[in-house]
């Protein structure tokens, strides 16, 4: 089935293309309603967004079908699903495994398993990741089950509205809990690499210290950070510039000794659901791996 949405005009002669603006459908998803099969239905008759709305009215948007990116290949794999609804996917990813396809790395991915799923179940979308993480970062990510729902998640991202906190292991004894207000850009010398820098975009980032710690007579933390902005590489950078970098982040000056990644779990997920604007907040404990360290 089509995705859908529904509401009611909330006042006489309003102009229907202005309800449906407050609904925040963006001007790409009108074209595609108008020129690829979409609908928009008052009281079950369809009309223009020139229709003159009474209060009451019953409004129904149909949504165009949509067709995955023929360069993505459906996998069977493992997706530990903590969530789903008609809208999104909440899903809990391992270490070692893309939340996209890289040239690096062109299957075995997230969107490719859950491309997959969705084939088994009949499911017509493409994948619209909300929120990624990196190949050996582990913990929560987001995925909307359509575009108009990408978009309306994305709006919550530009507003701060969608918060995420991690959990890491770093080098040293950090001193207190503390505030990193950072701008971070590209390295001029690395297409990967990122730094802090003045011409670079604002990041901020919070630090909770919950352990101190020593493993193989290495001083180590245990630390939660909550990021306001979503920059690249943020936390990693960031720690790494303050003199803490990540356990096993050999590309910001962690050591692999004892561990052969960096560090890092996302915790918690909380945000909004875009249909029905109820809070949501999911959670999950770090991995085996980052326990054993932490609890020597």
């Amino acid at each position: 089935m089509p995705f859908k949405m529904q509401f009611q005009a909330t006042k006489d002669g309003e102009l229907l293309r202005d309800a449906i603006q407050k609904q925040e459908i963006s001007s790409r998803a009108l074209t595609d309603i108008k020129y690829r099969g979409g609908k928009i239905l008052v009281n079950g008759e369809e009309r223009n967004v020139r229709h003159i709305l009474s209060k009451g009215d019953e409004i129904t948007i149909i949504f165009p079908e949509e067709k995955a990116s023929d360069s993505l290949e459906p996998e069977q794999g493992d997706l530990n699903i903590i969530y789903e609804d008609d809208a999104l996917l909440i899903i809990d990813k391992p270490p070692y495994i893309n939340t996209i396809p890289s040239r690096e790395h062109p299957a075995g991915s997230i969107a490719n398993y859950v491309y997959g799923y969705f084939q088994e179940r009949g499911i017509d979308s493409t994948i619209h990741v909300v929120t990624r993480l990196d190949r050996d970062t582990s913990g929560l990510v987001c995925i909307a089950k359509h575009r108009h729902i990408h978009h309306l998640m994305s709006l919550q991202l530009q507003k701060g509205l969608i918060r995420k906190e991690y959990e890491a292991i770093v080098h040293g004894h950090v001193s207190s809990d503390v505030s990193i207000i950072l701008p971070i850009g590209r390295k001029s010398t690395s297409i990967i690499e990122r730094e802090v820098r003045k011409d670079g975009q604002f990041a901020h980032t919070d630090v909770k210290v919950l352990k101190h710690f020593v493993y193989q007579r290495e001083p180590l933390s245990h630390v939660r950070l909550r990021l306001h902005t979503g920059r690249t590489h943020q936390i990693r950078v960031h720690m790494s510039h303050i003199g803490h970098p990540l356990v096993g982040d050999d590309l910001y000056g962690g050591n692999q000794e004892f561990f052969d990644r960096q560090a890092l779990h996302c915790v918690q997920l909380e945000f909004f659901h875009p249909l029905s604007r109820e809070k949501f907040i999911f959670s999950s404990e770090i991995v085996d791996s980052m326990k054993k360290i932490i609890h020597n």
